[in-house]
């Protein structure tokens, strides 16, 4: 009972009470399993009329045909207890009528006959309807429910839900003996437009529930009494002059009353008949009527709106309100200047002067493109006199004077001036605006004028001191003469001019030198000042175009040249020449080599410089090269090349160039200094240990070993004595004759010579063996003429190894000066073997080719060393 109250209730909804064409319910037997496409029963609509019949079902396992043939849609089962479903029927008035079809078996019962069977009535009433806001006198019987146990008992009847014990209670009761429902107050529809309550059955004797609950369904009539109200915004806008026709913006309402009755639908309207604007009286849109709607005369428009339900009956509730158009801005009027024309005076000479402002009105809105003003001088500004800007503030176009006028030349100006927007004209046949500008120049009392204002002079750099080399004066403007104006000399950096203060002759105070610093391009100006009357006075230019003469002759820029080896290839050196005069007296040049002794050749000759190689092998070592440089006049002078031979690192000699890898010369050439202070020492022990009766010896020869006396029993101390040699002082050209395959000394030098000619260590040494002493002195008298003999080859020695040691204390180019003495501490520079020196790789076989350029003179000492 109460699955079949709920899909009536659904159904009822949708229903209006109308006389019934068909029966209310049917009761039909069905079996409990019912396969799709079971006919379970047909209502006769025939006495429903001819019309279109619209026919559903509430439950979905059940449809219905037009001709009200109900079937099962697919496999349903029924319960004992039974199973009830709608059928609705709308005919073509919109009535709607529902039968009630309640499905019953017994087990083992089955039927499918589809006859129509009729049943004793149940009590299921339609949904009953209410007034909202229904007036007094209240509580007011609405309708009767009944139930069929009411036959075979007595009954009362009892509510609860929705209206009755919820919200909103007590809003219906019921007489619980005739089961008439009433409603006991006014109810609104918008807040319930439908309620549904629970009406039961039960017997007064044992209070047992007779029938299944029925569900009562109370409409609530709607009443017109909502006035449909504004929603959505309200203010819109649209370009001034737009077409008749376009588009503002749309009226949004709506209505709180029941959409599927004409209280809600709405009419708009516009209350004045300005024919500005319209509006679609369904839709709401907004829409201009006119194409003259002009910002100008009026920026924003107020539209007063009425929307009315009823579909606009004069009866119908309804609301106001004002939508607000703005209108758009376009470029629609041109700037009009303030007057048709316009006059202003400058006096001469004024520049970067404002002399008019031209006042405009634009109609446009302020601030805009359309309403800021560009100007422009379309005629009379041919000589470019005047400038006009905008004054962003006031929109003024503001006359300036940016190049002064001459009143002697130009008396008046006539101007005409054009003001125009930024924006294009659009909506208008108007044109840019134009006035006309009358300037009128004022005299002034003027200085004098230099005319020109800049003069050149030509003069050669040569001129005598004292020589007119032209004039310069100035013109008063008013009187067009020089009379009267001084001049005096306002800047001359080099002081080489004077200029006459009566007549502005310019005169030479100096020698004019065309390459000084002070000359620029070959010009050099002094400035001059001219002093009327009035003490009104001017300046003017003099450019000195100085003239060149031949009066310099080529110089090498750079006379320390560094001829490189790298790779065992010797490389070239440039040597270029400049003139400081120009052309014709300058390049191209012509070089020529002096006296070189033909070691030298010059290659690859250009317009300023040439190649200088070696004509032959050269050893490293420093050579000066003498050059002739003569520029294209013939005119030059012989000048002193220094060309540096040597080995290079990063294209710079190497400080270190000499300590390479020796060979064997070499590593002989370093022996021999050490093998000498050896020798040194050997002869001092000799000399300390020997007493003098033992000093005698037994030959002359120089080159055998003398038998010493010792100082214990037993010892015996040799010293090998040098071959003596030639000794010149420097160890130039030094040699050993022979005489008879015996070695023979030669004396060059005394024995003080000797002595006194060393340095250092060698300094020490001669002093030490040879000292003035009386007791040497005695005993050298003894001597024999073979003791002499040996005793002067001694000092040949010390004299040897003195002037050796001096030697290797001192730089040259042409020896391996790197290898002195230093200090602890001391790495060398740029050193290749560290800074042992060249002792560092004497245990490498690798051969010494840099001895092959140390020059003649270590080489002759070289083969001195290496002969047997």
């Amino acid at each position: 009972m109460v699955q079949a109250s709920f899909y009536s209730v659904l159904f009822i909804v949708l229903c209006g009470y109308a006389e019934s064409c068909i029966p209310h319910s049917i009761t039909v037997d069905v079996p409990e399993e019912i396969p799709p496409g079971y006919v379970v029963c047909k209502v006769n609509l025939e006495q429903c009329g001819t019309e279109e019949l619209l026919v559903a079902t509430s439950d979905p396992d059940f449809k219905v045909q037009v001709d009200g043939t109900v079937t099962a849609s697919r496999f349903t089962r029924v319960p004992l207890r039974g199973r009830t479903f709608m059928i609705l029927v709308q005919d073509g008035t919109s009535l709607n009528r529902v039968v009630e079809v309640i499905l019953t078996h017994k087990a083992g019962k089955v039927s499918n006959n589809g006859v129509l069977r009729r049943s004793k009535r149940r009590w299921s009433p339609l949904p009953f309807l209410i007034r909202e806001n229904d007036k007094p006198p209240f509580p007011k019987d609405v309708e009767i429910v009944g139930s069929d146990s009411s036959v075979n008992y007595t009954v009362y009847y009892v509510i609860s839900g929705p209206g009755v014990t919820e919200d909103p209670v007590d809003l219906f009761s019921i007489n619980p003996k005739t089961g008439m429902v009433r409603v006991n107050r006014p109810v609104d529809r918008e807040q319930y437009s439908q309620i549904i309550f629970q009406v039961r059955a039960y017997n007064e004797q044992n209070r047992f529930e007779t029938d299944r609950p029925l569900y009562i369904t109370v409409n609530v009539q709607d009443e017109n009494d909502n006035a449909p109200e504004f929603t959505g915004p309200m203010d819109f806008s649209v370009l001034e002059q737009s077409n008749a026709g376009t588009q503002v913006g749309i009226i949004n309402a709506t209505d709180r009353d029941d959409p599927t009755t004409i209280h809600t639908k709405i009419r708009h309207k516009i209350l004045n008949n300005q024919n500005i604007f319209s509006i679609d009286p369904r839709s709401g849109m907004l829409s201009t009527a006119t194409t003259v709607l002009d910002r100008e005369a009026q920026a924003v428009h107020f539209v007063p709106l009425e929307i009315r339900d009823m579909d606009g009956d004069p009866k119908g509730l309804f609301s106001t309100a004002t939508a607000t158009v703005t209108l758009l801005d376009i470029n629609d009027n041109p700037p009009v200047f303030s007057s048709t024309s316009y006059k202003a005076s400058i006096d001469e000479n004024a520049a970067d002067v404002m002399v008019l402002r031209l006042p405009v009105d634009d109609k446009d809105l302020v601030n805009t493109p359309n309403w800021r003003a560009q100007y422009f001088i379309t005629k009379g500004n041919e000589t470019g006199n005047f400038r006009i800007d905008t004054d962003p503030k006031t929109n003024e176009g503001l006359l300036r004077v940016v190049k002064p006028f001459d009143y002697e030349k130009t008396k008046n100006a006539k101007l005409e001036v054009t003001a125009q927007n930024e924006a294009k004209l659009e909506g208008t046949n108007a044109k840019w605006a134009t006035v006309p500008v009358d300037l009128t120049v004022r005299d002034v009392d003027e200085g004098p004028e230099f005319r020109p204002q800049n003069l050149v002079i030509s003069v050669k750099e040569d001129v005598p001191k004292g020589t007119s080399i032209g004039t310069y004066t100035a013109i008063d403007p008013d009187t067009d003469t020089s009379k009267g104006i001084r001049y005096y000399k306002q800047s001359d950096p080099a002081l080489w001019t004077e200029i006459v203060e009566a007549t502005g002759e310019i005169r030479t105070t100096g020698t004019l030198d065309r390459e000084a610093t002070f000359v620029k391009n070959g010009t050099y100006n002094v400035t001059v000042k001219a002093i009327d009357e009035t003490k009104k006075s001017s300046t003017g230019t003099i450019t000195l175009r100085i003239e060149d003469v031949n009066d310099n002759v080529p110089e090498v820029i750079k006379k320390d040249l560094i001829l490189c080896e790298t790779n065992q290839k010797l490389g070239t050196a440039i040597v270029e020449a400049q003139d400081r005069d120009g052309p014709p007296f300058s390049a191209p040049f012509t070089f020529q080599l002096g006296s070189a002794d033909g070691k030298w050749q010059l290659t690859d000759i250009k317009n300023t410089s040439a190649v200088l190689v070696p004509a032959q092998d050269l050893p490293k070592g420093q050579y000066e090269v003498p050059l002739t440089i003569k520029d294209l006049q013939g005119q030059g002078k012989e000048q002193t090349v220094n060309v540096k031979i040597c080995h290079c690192v990063k294209e710079a000699c190497s400080s270190q160039d000499s300590s390479r890898v020796l060979g064997r010369l070499g590593f002989l050439a370093l022996l021999l200094p050490l093998l000498l202070l050896a020798l040194l020492a050997l002869l001092l022990m000799f000399t300390c240990t020997t007493k003098k009766d033992k000093i005698l010896m037994d030959d002359a020869s120089g080159g055998m070993l003398l038998k010493s006396n010792t100082e214990g029993p037993g010892d015996e101390v040799s010293a090998g004595i040098v071959p003596s040699s030639v000794v010149d002082g420097s160890l130039k050209g030094s040699h050993v004759g022979k005489t008879n395959g015996t070695l023979q000394p030669t004396w060059t030098q005394s024995l003080g010579a000797g002595a006194g000619a060393g340095a250092g260590v060698g300094a020490g040494v001669g002093t030490g063996i040879y000292s003035n002493s009386g007791v040497l002195k005695e005993e050298m008298d003894q001597l024999d003429y073979a003791g002499q003999f040996n005793l002067h080859t001694w000092k040949t020695n010390g004299r040897f190894l003195d002037q050796k040691l001096t030697y290797f204390f001192t730089e040259d180019e042409d020896r391996y000066a790197n290898d002195l003495l230093r200090t602890y501490g001391y790495e060398g520079q740029g050193s290749l073997a560290g800074s042992v020196g060249c002792c560092s790789e004497m245990g490498d076989d690798q051969g010494l080719g840099f001895l092959d350029s140390l020059g003649p003179k270590f080489r002759t000492l070289a083969d001195v060393c290496t002969k047997k």
